[in-house]
Order: structure tokens, then C-alpha cells, then sequence
């Protein structure tokens, strides 16, 4: 008996050797090979359209561009675009994917959890606008990079989104919460005060998951109690929070509108400035000389003169909205004369998501040509955002993130409000031309 149960056992035990060393051995699964034939393709570095063109997809990368072979094309999936105009994801550079156009007190009301659950359905929504790729810059409670981390998972649809969970502010800023009385002793998970704190506030941010930091350099619109003009983080506070973002590998964006916060950001050495609506000719003149992005989001001034009921802000945001409408287009037409670098960003979340594509129209109303516009949501944001190796333009090596429209958009900037195939990663999240 003893010699039976030692031959089965050694029997068994080869033949889990076996089987473990078939599945060491086996084939990884083959790759999922994808064909996207392009009527016409925009090549958003150059700004020409190429005829007849095959973007050759394995998995989630682009492998090959160019004219359609049999080669390229056997055992792959083709979908098939012959009259639409294909370009790279578009890119947004300044969401609020977890707020909705809710503003003043009612905000009071919304729990960070249906924040969360709130940004999955503006995710879906703003992926498919076009819009393959944000940078969220302001959440509560780090649900944006709950958010991130769900879509990244599979979990909900959703652009790839670089995140900053909260933003920072001084004691009583445009980031702090200024709606409740003293006896609510209410402050903001961003606030910190003095070099020390700000320190410690970037690195705790950067512990809790944030891709990047997000300052607020000067008063709000939509705060209440403080002014847009003027500047909140002193030149070395903000100096301090960019040295310690850089060091730990993340870039810094600042919300500012006034002339004098946008010059201390840009000295202080963030990479980008959120706004700037109320800028001057010297604020304008060092954000070129540092190089210094600009995200102006100047569609918010349209959506807010069109729908000023709709929008229901309080009093004192009106009138704030009202000043920095006054100048705010103004300014933005003077930095892209002198050459300032333009990243595209919207605000979604002052106007509903979605919408976020007519941001580029304002841009070429204010005299960018249409490519110049369309290269600010591609090349240029993917450099903002430090992915230029991954996203903005249909080259092999990145991302297959892939949208198309009707139409020229380097005649009629305005399709691009009307996306109406979207890829993200070699997989089609939308597709109205069928297959």
C-alpha cells in the first residue's frame, strides 16, 4: 500500500511539473491588431491632411502610419472612416471633472462621495466630446484621484486624467472655504500658510495621489470675500511650493487673474497660469520670457454672458464675473500676439462638461489660425502636461487615441464640437459612422 501511495504521489507530482512548466512555456495571447483607415488624416504638427491613410493599432499603441497594405491589414480588426477627417485626442488642461455649474451655498450640500460618483458620468461625457485626455485641477477630498484610479482600472469610461486632488491656498483664499461662519471653523484640505507649511502641504498632497499641484496665486470669481486682483501666496511662498512640486517630479499650475499674481507665478517658476483674464503688458512680457504656459479658458465668458440665468450665480460672483469678462478676452488676444505659449483649458464645470471643444473657436475669434487652436488641445498640451512621448499627435510609439469629424476643421473650427468617433487606446468608446 505504501509503494502505491508513493508512486501516485510522485506520478501527481510530475504531473504538476509538467503543467507549471507548460504555463511558464506557453505563448503570451497574441496582440489585438486594429486597422483605422482615414479618409483623411490631420497631422496636427505640420497641418497637412494626408489622403488615404491606415493607422496601424496593436493593444493600446500606434505602430504604423501610413498608406493602407495588405500586409498591415491581415488578421486585423479594419474600421473603416472614408469621408471623415481623423486627428489625435484632444486634450483639456484645466477640468473640474467632479463639480458641476453649482455655485455659492448650495455647494454646501454635496457630500465628497457624490462628488466622485459625479465626476464618473462628467468622465464619460467628456470622453466622448473628443476629449481623450484632462488635467483635473481642483477636487475636494481627493476624488479626483479616486476617479483617476477607477478609470484606470476599467472600472468606468473616462480620459486619462493627470490629477491635483486640492488646491492650495492661503488662509481666507479663492481655494479656502469662505461660505461658512467662524463658529464652523471650516478650512479647506489645501490651505497652509508660510514656507514651512506650504512645504509639507505639497508633499502631503503628492502622498494622497495628486499628478500635479495646483496654487491659487490670487483671489477667485466665484469665491466669496476676496478680489481676482489681488495676489494671495507671496512671491517665496509660491517660490518654496514649486521648488518642492519640481523636486518630487510634479509641475505646478496657478490659478491667477490679476497682473501681479500671474508675474510672482511665473517668476516663482510654475509651469502653467489658469486664467490670467486681468493680466497687464508686463504680466503678459515675463510670461514670455520665462516661457510659462498660458491656459486661458475664455469660453466660460461666452457660456456665462449666453446663459446668465441658467447660471444662477450669486451676487457676489456676478459682479466679480462681470469684471473679469470685461478684460479677460482682451488680454488673452495681446499674450497670443506676443507669442506667449497657449495650452488649451476650459474650467468645465463653471459651464457644463462637454462643451469643452468650443473653447477653440474663442481662440481663432481672437486670431489664432484654426491649426494653432487645434495644436494648443494636442502638441502643445501633451508638452504642458510632460506626455508629449505619449499623447497629442498620431505617431507610432504612442497612445491610439484617436477622434474624427465631419468636415475641414482647418476650415470650420466649430466640427470639432460635433466628434463623432472616439478611440482611447485602440479601443472605440464611440462610433457614429458604424463599422
Amino acid at each position: 500500500m505504501k509503494t502505491f501511495l508513493t508512486r501516485l504521489v510522485a506520478a501527481v507530482s510530475v504531473l504538476l511539473l509538467l503543467a507549471c512548466a507548460q504555463a511558464q512555456t506557453a505563448a503570451p495571447p497574441p496582440s489585438k491588431r486594429v486597422v483605422v483607415h482615414a479618409g483623411k488624416l490631420l497631422d496636427v504638427k505640420s497641418g497637412k491632411i494626408l489622403a488615404d491613410q491606415a493607422i496601424v493599432i496593436e493593444d493600446d499603441k500606434i505602430i504604423s502610419v501610413g498608406p493602407p497594405s495588405a500586409a498591415a491589414a491581415a488578421g486585423a480588426t479594419l474600421i473603416d472612416l472614408p469621408n471623415a477627417t481623423v486627428l489625435p485626442g484632444l486634450i483639456d488642461a484645466h477640468t473640474h471633472i467632479t463639480f458641476n455649474p453649482q455655485f455659492g451655498y448650495q455647494t454646501l450640500g454635496i457630500s465628497i462621495p457624490r462628488e466622485a460618483l459625479t465626476g464618473a458620468h462628467n468622465a464619460r461625457v467628456t470622453l466622448e466630446a473628443g476629449f481623450t485626455t484632462i488635467r483635473n485641477v481642483g477636487a475636494r477630498g481627493y476624488s479626483d484621484v479616486a476617479l483617476r484610479d477607477a478609470i484606470n482600472a476599467g472600472d468606468v469610461p473616462g480620459p486619462r486624467m493627470l490629477v491635483s486632488g486640492p488646491a492650495l491656498s492661503i488662509t481666507g483664499g479663492h481655494c479656502d472655504n469662505n461660505l461658512l461662519p467662524f463658529e464652523y471653523h471650516a478650512t479647506n484640505e489645501g490651505v497652509a500658510d508660510g514656507i514651512e507649511n506650504v512645504q509639507h502641504k505639497v508633499r502631503e498632497i503628492i502622498k494622497y495621489g495628486a499628478d500635479v499641484i495646483k496654487i491659487c496665486a490670487t483671489g477667485g470669481v466665484l469665491s466669496k470675500g476676496d478680489d481676482p486682483n489681488a495676489s494671495q501666496f507671496t512671491l517665496e511662498e509660491m517660490k518654496a511650493i514649486v521648488a518642492e512640486a519640481h523636486r518630487l517630479g510634479r509641475k505646478v499650475a496657478a490659478h491667477a487673474h490679476g497682473a501681479e499674481g500671474v508675474r510672482w507665478a511665473s517668476d516663482a517658476g510654475v509651469d502653467s497660469v489658469e486664467h490670467g483674464h486681468l493680466m497687464d503688458d508686463a504680466s503678459i512680457a515675463t510670461l514670455k520670457k520665462n516661457g510659462t504656459y498660458l491656459v486661458p479658458t475664455l469660453y466660460l465668458v461666452d457660456w456665462q454672458r449666453e446663459n446668465a440665468a441658467k447660471a444662477n450665480l450669486p451676487e457676489y460672483a456676478r459682479k466679480k464675473m462681470e469684471m473679469v469678462s470685461e478684460k479677460g478676452q482682451a488680454a488673452a488676444k495681446k499674450a497670443f500676439q506676443a507669442g506667449v505659449k497657449i495650452g488649451m483649458g476650459t474650467d468645465a464645470a463653471v459651464y457644463p462638461h462637454g462643451l469643452n471643444a468650443h473653447e477653440l473657436a474663442v481662440y481663432v475669434r481672437l486670431g489664432m489660425t484654426p491649426l494653432q487652436a487645434i495644436q494648443t488641445a494636442t502638441v502643445n498640451d501633451a508638452d504642458l502636461l510632460g506626455w508629449s512621448d505619449k499623447v497629442g499627435s498620431i505617431e507610432p510609439g504612442k497612445w491610439a487615441d484617436i477622434i474624427a469629424v465631419d468636415g475641414d476643421p482647418l476650415q470650420d473650427i466649430t466640427v470639432l464640437q460635433h466628434v463623432r468617433f472616439v478611440m482611447k487606446g485602440g479601443d472605440v468608446v464611440k462610433n457614429e459612422y458604424g463599422k
